[in-house]
């Protein structure tokens, strides 16, 4: 499997297990320190083939996954969830754990980050689907962010990933039905 955009990642074993499992080019971050020589590679590899960002599951990750998007708009964006992502004899998570298939179907199934955004699914409403407080927001988003594919979001992280990638209202609603409907089970 080809894959035409290069793909940001924070470091040389995540190259190395994206590399594994697809033909693709990678820009390493090195970790959240990322610098402006960084930020200026990914800006040209944005302008000439496109990015996918692809980093690990867990608060680094996102971090890294944020500064990149705030610096170069437009990105795609791979996910996968933290269970897939986990080293389980050294309780560490990293893209570099994944199986291959599992790298396969994250890059299968990105997300396009939209520039300019109109918001579909408001914040009451997410607040009134028990998707923002109360004792199942956070089994209910983790949930959710598995099928439309936008991975594990608090509840800030949820609507701003709703508006960035622009989820249509009629697959949220089959998403978030799906999720009540388990609930019930």
């Amino acid at each position: 499997m080809k894959i035409k955009e290069i793909i940001v990642v924070e470091g040389k074993d995540d190259t190395t297990a994206i590399q594994r499992a697809v033909d693709a080019d990678t820009i390493e971050t090195n970790g959240s320190a990322i610098n402006e020589v960084t930020l200026q590679k990914i800006r040209l590899a944005q302008e000439t083939r496109g990015v996918i960002i692809f980093t690990d599951p867990d608060y680094p990750g996102e971090k890294i996954r944020k500064i990149v998007a705030q610096n170069v708009p437009g990105c795609k964006h791979a996910f996968i969830r933290k269970q897939d992502a986990l080293d389980k004899k050294n309780k560490k998570v990293g893209v570099e754990h994944a199986r291959i298939d599992v790298i396969r179907a994250a890059l299968l199934e990105v997300q396009q980050e939209m520039i300019e955004i109109k918001e579909e699914i408001g914040w009451d409403e997410l607040i009134y689907l028990g998707l923002i407080a109360g004792e199942k927001a956070k089994s209910r988003r983790e949930k959710l962010g598995i099928l439309l594919k936008i991975g594990y979001t608090n509840g800030k992280q949820l609507y701003k990933r709703l508006m960035m990638f622009q989820i249509p209202r009629e697959q949220f609603e089959q998403a978030i039905k799906q999720v009540l409907q388990e609930e019930i089970k």
